[in-house]
């Protein structure tokens, strides 16, 4: 069983497929609990075009600019 909490409200699915789609209906920053593990955000982000999120938001996450960061200013 997993449970889905959002912002007011609090579910009980029965597979994860169940509660990420919920959770993608739910358009809001849930925590979605299982077994040994807890997933938290908001679900729904499935592309990036023109680099903006499909809310709008801007998308400037660039993986490139991470790698070897703290190794750089171990140096």
């Amino acid at each position: 069983m997993f449970n889905v909490i959002g912002k007011n409200v609090e579910y009980e699915v029965s597979s994860l497929n169940d509660a990420m789609f919920l959770a993608k209906k739910m358009n809001e920053f849930v925590t979605i609990k299982g077994g040994e593990f807890e997933i938290v955000g908001r679900f729904g982000v499935d592309s990036v075009k023109n680099g903006k999120c499909p809310d709008g938001i801007a998308y400037d996450w660039n993986k490139a600019s991470r790698i070897g960061r703290v190794k750089k200013e171990r140096v």
